[in-house]
């Protein structure tokens, strides 16, 4: 069985949050941080929000939402993290803010065989690893959006992590945390985004050169193929800043063109054109928002 029962989730935004209910449904004590208060209560919200959604669709019985809630702290002090098993990193897809994070944890949390995990798509494992002084405990752990929903987690051990902490770490995802994982290799894009992110740039491609309406790419896409969306609503679903994020970390790496950002995908991005996050992206939210 897991040794992990203590865990820490820097970051309460979309994922973050998410990453903190996976946990504290799973029974776990679960400790959430964010650089501000305001982010914090945000985040909060968010979090409780979700339970409660869980519980009027029949997922979780009241008691178990009122269990998981009890579960959570909250706190804006990364020093707080002391006495962590495990500590999630799931902050925005800044590699300077990321780690500034790490050498912040390694420095705090007190447990020496404990886990520094990043729940990054794109920035690679290592130099985050290499910001520590116990290179040999980070790994990628990577979650997919709704967190609380989806099975699966990529574990991404890096060429400086033990055997240990990558079985200490699939051993929690299928124990603990009834998930499905996989393991990759520490490159730019890991299994998912490998295979998912030159398929979502060649529909922003298609659309940019107009060879088709949005809402016919995506229907080409759901009734042709049988895929459950779009892939330029998935494209908001995800968000255009992560994607564009993701692509320039795999262009940067392998420097073949399918993986560069369209412009206008950059362009969308610099508009603030995000998706659902931001009320627009390919498609118009604002009557839903």
């Amino acid at each position: 069985m897991s040794d992990i029962a203590r865990v820490g989730v820097v970051g309460c935004g979309l994922m973050g949050s998410g990453i903190a209910e996976v946990f504290a449904r799973a029974g776990l004590d679960v400790l959430v941080s964010e650089a501000t208060g305001e982010a914090l209560e945000f985040g909060r919200t968010r979090l409780t929000n979700s339970l409660e959604t869980a519980v009027k669709r029949g997922k979780l019985t009241e008691e178990q939402r009122d269990q998981a809630l009890s579960r959570l702290n909250f706190t804006t002090d990364l020093a707080d993290f002391a006495d962590r098993d495990l500590v999630v990193e799931a902050v925005a897809e800044r590699e300077d803010i990321k780690i500034q994070i790490f050498q912040t944890l390694d420095q705090v949390v007190r447990r020496r065989d404990a886990i520094l995990a990043s729940n990054t798509s794109s920035i690679p494992i290592v130099k985050l690893a290499a910001a520590t002084s116990r290179p040999e405990q980070v790994i990628g752990l990577h979650f997919f959006n709704p967190a609380p929903v989806q099975r699966l987690v990529e574990v991404i051990p890096t060429l400086t992590t033990s055997a240990e902490t990558t079985t200490r770490v699939e051993t929690f995802a299928v124990q603990v945390l009834d998930k499905e994982p996989i393991r990759a290799r520490d490159r730019a894009g890991f299994v998912v985004n490998a295979l998912l992110v030159p398929y979502l740039l060649s529909a922003v491609r298609m659309f940019e050169s107009g060879v088709a309406t949005a809402s016919d790419i995506d229907k080409g896409m759901e009734a042709g193929c049988a895929h459950p969306m779009g892939p330029l609503r998935l494209c908001d679903l995800i968000g255009l800043d992560t994607i564009a994020s993701i692509a320039d970390s795999m262009y940067a790496e392998y420097k073949e063109p399918l993986y560069a950002a369209p412009p206008l995908l950059s362009r969308m991005v610099d508009a603030g054109l995000l998706g659902r996050k931001s009320g627009r992206g390919f498609y118009d939210y604002s009557a839903t928002a």
